[in-house]
């Protein structure tokens, strides 16, 4: 009887045992996957999170503003913004007054491709109403008061020029943009000495070369960078002097964009480009027709503020062929006035001076005199060995 009574309590004691071992597993197997669940759920939040944050994150845009016959862009990645050119000395305003209008405080790069007036001649402007990290111009100066008066813009907001090096590559937000031009040297011809660049933002490109010609272009195309983009910005304008068939092969757009004025005395855009772009299939924009044209990369795909062009217009000469010539030389009329007036250049720092048409002018610490040789060197100056004035 002992023996049944103690085999029934060890077969019960048994029992229970395993009932509470099993019941305690369990319970632990569920709280488990109870705390597991909202966990995992919660990591799925957070990566679709950030991958929406990454694509808004790399939204650029590109506004090719109306300045009129003329050019300036402004390149906008998240909170980091450039702009390109500023059109001419009547459009400062204008520039200035869109980019508030885009909540813009700073700058991180501005760009003035090359100094001829209807590029550069708003950008004095930009630089004394904006934060500015970088201020970039080919290394070619001019002797008229807009490219006087951006230097002292740049001196007096103590900043330094730098010198644009075909192939450097240079950080917008989660967009870049890789300085394709200029690659040699183009002596008086201002136009070639156009700073270009390849903007990128994921798998969109922009190629845009200021006022950039054959001959610059025909540099660019052998100086083997890759050159393909979704959108080309026309150079001079739509000026048959540029957009050669070797260069429009080798961007190979979809879109190209004309910034100029409506009703211009150049007759831009020239037939001949219009031509060649229709003959690719090239959607076309245009600011004297449509004014202010935005585009809208995603990294992807690219979107616009407007439908392309369906006119095919060119534009027209007002007055005759020599009428248009020289309302073109105007500036380099202006200029040599001007240089007439200057004798020398002075660089205060180095204490040296120059020939207005030295290759070697100061961008900064720089001073225009009419005095003769023999008073500035009793002034303290040397001459440039260079130009050996």
């Amino acid at each position: 009887m002992n023996k049944t009574r103690k085999s029934i309590i060890w077969l019960l004691s048994t029992l229970i045992l395993m009932s509470c071992f099993g019941m305690s597993g369990c319970s632990t197997g569920k709280s488990t996957l109870i705390q597991d669940t909202p966990a995992i759920a919660e990591s799925s939040n957070k990566d679709a999170d950030l991958v929406k944050a990454t694509k808004t994150s790399s939204v650029l845009s590109v506004h090719f503003i109306d300045v009129g016959q003329g050019d300036s862009i402004l390149i906008q990645s998240g909170d980091h913004d450039m702009l390109v050119d500023a059109g001419e000395n009547d459009q400062g305003d204008t520039v200035v007054t869109y980019l508030h209008s885009q909540g813009i405080e700073k700058l991180d790069y501005v760009i003035g491709t090359h100094p001829h007036s209807d590029h550069i001649g708003g950008l004095d402007d930009v630089i004394n109403n904006f934060s500015i990290d970088k201020v970039i111009l080919p290394p070619v100066e001019h002797t008229t008061k807009t490219y006087e008066d951006v230097l002292d813009a740049i001196s007096s907001q103590g900043l330094k020029v730098t010198k644009p090096v075909a192939g450097d590559t240079y950080k917008l937000g989660d967009a870049s943009f890789q300085i394709i031009a200029p690659n040699g040297n183009y002596g008086d011809d201002l136009n070639n000495w156009s700073v270009g660049i390849k903007l990128t933002n994921g798998d969109n490109s922009f190629v845009m070369c200021g006022d950039a010609e054959s001959q610059a272009e025909a540099d660019i195309c052998a100086s083997g960078i890759n050159l393909s983009a979704d959108v080309l910005k026309l150079g001079h304008h739509g000026s048959k002097t540029s957009t050669s068939g070797a260069f429009l092969n080798k961007v190979n757009p979809e879109y190209a964009v004309i910034s100029c004025g409506m009703g211009n005395s150049y007759g831009h855009p020239h037939k001949e480009t219009l031509n060649k772009l229709h003959s690719k299939g090239v959607k076309i924009l245009r600011t004297d027709e449509q004014g202010t044209v935005i585009a809208t990369s995603d990294g992807t795909d690219i979107t616009w503020s407007t439908q392309p062009s369906t006119t095919n217009k060119a534009g027209q000469l007002t007055g005759t062929q020599e009428s248009a010539k020289e309302a073109k030389s105007t500036e380099a009329t202006i200029a040599s006035a001007q240089a007439k007036a200057i004798t020398y250049v002075l660089n205060t720092k180095t204490k040296k001076f120059h020939l207005p048409t030295c290759g070697s002018l100061p961008t900064t610490n720089r001073e225009n005199t009419d005095e003769s040789r023999d008073e500035v060197i009793a002034d303290g100056y040397v001459p440039c060995k260079k130009c050996n004035p």
